[in-house]
């Protein structure tokens, strides 16, 4: 195949999702060619993305690394998470304040983020809770309004309103919470990303923390807090009426929901579905919940 057609049908792929087996096949094969022809280090960001979002890190690294190399500067924030997060099994905190503060330097926000965190917490550099404040504080203006779901609206706001509430301004922090889960429901639809759903989940356990839980009023993503014990959860989806439970075993608590067990809240999230949709993309259209036996 000649590089004009593999660019085409990379295109192709790269716009499709899921994938099948074959196709990932193909998709990673003419990645690999068009990264031994040219040398672009697009198709180098463009593999080593694909296999991170596949949790293949070991592979992500390889080409974040290999386009790094190759002068993309832009893929510094890839390799500042794998480091950062120990993706391959190895946590590195100098490369990862390293390539945050490279990938800051070119205006990733999401970056800049990361390095407050690393201030917070004291990692690769010394601890310094007031400038990680400053860094939110200021992240919180420069964003704005969000204008795409790669926004780290959610990321700024649900740092924000930690510090909110570690102010005792508890008010404004429940406040901040809705606002970020609003806009983590409309990305985590369109992304799929599991560093999405992690988000929601570390949001929705917090402001559990803050607020007491209203059995007549909840949704799809309070099953974070709902799930943790056995229950049993009824919602309507085109009328129909679907349960959620959750059910003591041997081996620990597991979830039920149309003939399907998940062992844990994050592979419900990840994996449930009505009739091959997932339950995350039916955020909007369910509703009705109601807890039907439990302690909520």
């Amino acid at each position: 195949m000649n590089t004009e057609k593999a660019i085409r049908r990379i295109n192709e792929l790269g716009a499709k999702a899921p994938l099948n087996e074959e196709e990932e096949f193909e998709y990673t094969e003419l990645l690999s060619m068009m990264i031994e022809e040219t040398k672009e280090t697009r198709y180098m960001v463009e593999l080593g993305g694909y296999y991170y979002e596949k949790r293949i890190f070991d592979k992500a690294l390889k080409y974040y690394e290999m386009a790094y190399t190759y002068g993309d500067e832009w893929v510094a924030e890839g390799l500042g998470y794998i480091w950062y997060y120990g993706r391959t099994g190895e946590t590195d905190y100098d490369k990862a304040f390293f390539y945050f503060s490279k990938s800051a330097e070119q205006g990733h926000l999401k970056s800049k983020i990361k390095v407050a965190d690393m201030y917070k917490n004291g990692y690769a550099v010394e601890k310094n809770y007031p400038k990680y404040v400053e860094i939110i504080e200021q992240m919180q203006k420069e964003i704005g309004d969000p204008k795409t779901v790669g926004d780290p609206y959610s990321e700024v706001y649900t740092r924000l309103a930690r510090i909110r509430k570690d102010e005792g301004r508890i008010d404004e922090a429940v406040e901040l919470y809705h606002k970020a889960r609003w806009f983590q429901e409309q990305r985590i639809r369109w992304t799929h990303f599991f560093g999405d759903r992690n988000i929601m989940k570390w949001m929705i356990e917090d402001l559990y923390t803050m607020i007491e839980f209203d059995p007549n009023d909840f949704g799809l993503y309070d099953l974070y807090f709902i799930l943790k014990a056995p229950v049993t959860v009824t919602f309507r989806y085109l009328r129909k009426k679907y349960t959620v439970s959750v059910v003591e075993t041997e081996e620990g608590n597991a979830i039920r929901f149309e003939k399907q067990w998940y062992k844990t809240i994050d592979d419900f999230f990840e994996k449930a579905n009505i009739k091959g949709t997932l339950l995350v993309d039916l955020y909007k259209d369910v509703y009705g919940f109601e807890v039907i036996h439990g302690n909520h």
